[in-house]
């Protein structure tokens, strides 16, 4: 109950007379009914005046209860509280919270809390169980006083006391904004116990027993060489640290990130093959049937040269494929296997598994990823989870601070910048003139919309429509249409014909989101651009801009946008930088659509801001170390206090 706090205060220690309350600004004022009736005409409403020494003002009441009218009786003494307006009948409250006056009775001596709360549980009745549990708890702080006065916070009874009953002098923007020391020593609390949480969690994994798996160079070597480049200095740090996990007797759990096109799959593929030199298998989960073929053909194509056998495994196959590859993987054949959710079937038997990548892993449940990991009994695999939508700094020392992180933060070299351009839907014409143009001179191009058919909640053009447009429209042109509703077969026929340069123009849904590769691709347009949130926006852009040619990235956007839409298309406009559209992301979404479906096992934040308390995810992220060092009981007690129990979600 304590730790459900005020959203924001109302001043009700003091009284303004009638002639001073200023309109626009909430104000109590005390004086005597001088007329109360019920109106009901144009609408039933309970009408009253309240007159004291200096004027009269007229309170409003548009949904009343008989109590309502028994607590305005005429001769009847109130306060009111609520915001003046100005009427036709001159100033008045709408809807004022009244209290009738008691002889003798004295003003309150605090800022009155306003809590947020749901349909039936009236502030009053919250106040009360406040009070109520500050009667009932003590308040043991847990923070150790040497690491209390080195962040320069108070006391943990000193802010919560202040929060919920603050002195009328306190000012009342740094508690709105919470930026008071008490909500700074609030906020800390829930970050340290966040991070001693992760940590434990870390501690808890490095725990289970893992096959060690030395980097021998047999494959590992042997593939860098056949490479037609040189790897990035980010890939060659990133396959180090990866390398060094993979030799500890302990299961890796590292998150490699990267910006699209940073050449994550490569480190992936030499993570796998330091698994095969040692006579253990790898797999690669991917959450598309694209995206996962995509890795199949180009990982067939680098290692099967070098004698490693791949399996592949996927939804769409038939029973006699799909069986076949598990055979490979049972007998141990196949080393490397990649595929869908197929590979985390009950019938797919990986019983030397030693490294499991994810690929895109926000896209995965919890339970999706730990089915993969739990294929082999007693050790546990390594684990590499890949994604190409940037982490911001402060959300990878928080909600990720249990897992290592290695950062592709360079491209490799001859890729393209992309020029993105904002284009109102008003100009179609113009950007169908430059897709013919594009085709003509030899290069491909996409058109991507939001949804498949018809919706009458969003009136968007379909890519349906938008493909039979595009047909008739450029009929020079071959045209292809690619969506989730197609029958996997049918996609990936689709797709071949666009990778073979047999279709120039593909209207597609977001399935071609994450993955794609076609070099000749050098121009997108994305359909009601306003509509699709940022990092998806990056996401496409992406998949244009892989090869020699000039690309660009149009975004056709309706009229009127909504000041989210606006801010998305500005910073997607502004910068091509993944970390950069990462931040602004977190910034409109917040970590929880951010942090995706790994939040089920995270505790989320409720008052911490990683944007505005980035000094305190910092002072919090060193404390918690030495708090489980030193302090254990008092770490424990901590996280009882924030999480209740539900920290033990992270042991998953």
């Amino acid at each position: 109950m304590l730790l459900h706090l005020p959203m924001r205060y109302e001043d009700e220690t003091s009284v303004t007379p009638i002639a001073q309350a200023m309109a626009g600004a909430p104000v109590q004022v005390m004086g005597v009914i001088e007329h109360a009736e019920v109106v009901l005409r144009p609408r039933r409403q309970l009408v009253a005046r309240l007159r004291d020494e200096s004027d009269v003002i007229t309170l409003r009441f548009l949904n009343f209860y008989p109590a309502t009218v028994r607590q305005v009786e005429i001769g009847a003494r109130v306060r009111a509280f609520g915001e003046v307006r100005g009427g036709f009948w001159g100033e008045e409250m709408i809807h004022p919270r009244i209290q009738n006056v008691v002889e003798g009775e004295v003003l309150p001596a605090a800022l009155t809390p306003v809590y947020p709360t749901t349909a039936g549980m009236a502030q009053s009745a919250l106040r009360k169980l406040v009070v109520r549990a500050f009667e009932r708890c003590r308040l043991t702080d847990p923070l150790p006083e040497a690491l209390r006065r080195a962040a320069k916070l108070p006391g943990w009874e000193r802010s919560l006391r202040f929060l919920h009953q603050p002195p009328p002098d306190a000012r009342l923007d740094t508690l709105e904004e919470r930026s008071h020391p008490a909500w700074r020593r609030v906020k800390f609390d829930e970050l340290l116990a966040q991070q001693i949480s992760l940590r434990k969690a870390y501690e808890a994994r490095r725990a289970h027993a893992a096959h060690t798996l030395p980097a021998s160079g047999a494959l590992t070597a042997r593939f860098i060489a056949n490479l037609p480049f040189a790897l990035t200095a980010a890939q060659r740090r990133a396959v180090d640290e990866i390398s060094l996990d993979l030799a500890l007797a302990h299961p890796m759990q590292r998150l490699l990130q990267g910006d699209v096109g940073s050449g994550k799959t490569i480190v992936a593929a030499l993570a796998m093959l330091q698994a095969a030199e040692n006579g253990y298998q790898a797999a690669l989960m991917a959450p598309t049937e694209i995206l996962a073929e995509q890795h199949y053909r180009k990982l067939a194509g680098w290692l099967e040269p070098m004698g490693v056998k791949l399996a592949w495994l996927s939804g769409s196959q038939k029973k006699k494929e799909r069986a076949a590859m598990r055979a490979l993987l049972e007998s141990g054949e196949a080393l490397l296997a990649v595929g869908t959710h197929a590979l985390i079937e009950d019938s797919v038997v990986l019983s030397r598994l030693g490294v499991a990548v994810v690929d895109e892993q926000h896209r995965f449940g919890v339970r999706q990823r730990l089915a993969l990991r739990e294929k082999v009994s007693g050790v546990l695999p390594h684990m590499l989870m890949m994604s190409a939508t940037p982490i911001p700094r402060t959300l990878a020392m928080s909600y990720m601070a249990d897992l290592d992180i290695s950062v592709l933060d360079e491209l490799p070299p001859g890729r393209t910048p992309i020029v993105t351009r904002l284009v109102s839907d008003k100009r179609r014409d113009e950007v169908i003139g430059r897709v013919r143009d594009a085709c003509r001179e030899g290069r491909q191009a996409y058109w991507v919309c939001p949804l498949i058919e018809e919706s009458e909640a969003l009136q968007l053009q379909t890519a349906q429509d938008t493909y039979a447009t595009l047909t008739a429209e450029l009929s020079e042109l071959k045209v292809g249409l690619v969506h989730g509703r197609l029958k996997p077969a049918e996609k990936a026929e689709v797709m071949e014909a666009f990778v073979r340069n047999d279709i120039q123009l593909l209207v597609a849904t977001t399935v071609i989101e994450v993955g794609v590769d076609v070099p000749n691709a050098s121009l997108m347009v994305i359909e009601h651009a306003e509509r699709f949130g940022l990092a998806q926006l990056h996401q496409l852009r992406g998949r244009v801009g892989r090869g020699a040619a000039a690309s660009s990235c149009v975004l056709l956007y309706a009229q009127p946008l909504s000041e989210n839409g606006r801010l998305r298309l500005k910073a997607i406009y502004e910068t091509t930088d993944g970390f950069e559209i990462a931040r602004r992301d977190l910034q409109l979404r917040g970590p929880g659509e951010f942090v995706g479906a790994r939040q089920s096992g995270v505790p989320l934040l409720r008052y911490a801001d990683l944007e505005l308390d980035i000094d305190l995810v910092e002072q919090a992220r060193q404390a918690a170390t030495e708090m489980l060092e030193k302090y254990p009981v008092e770490a424990e007690m901590l996280l009882e206090r924030w999480f209740g129990g539900r920290a033990d979600l992270l042991k998953a």
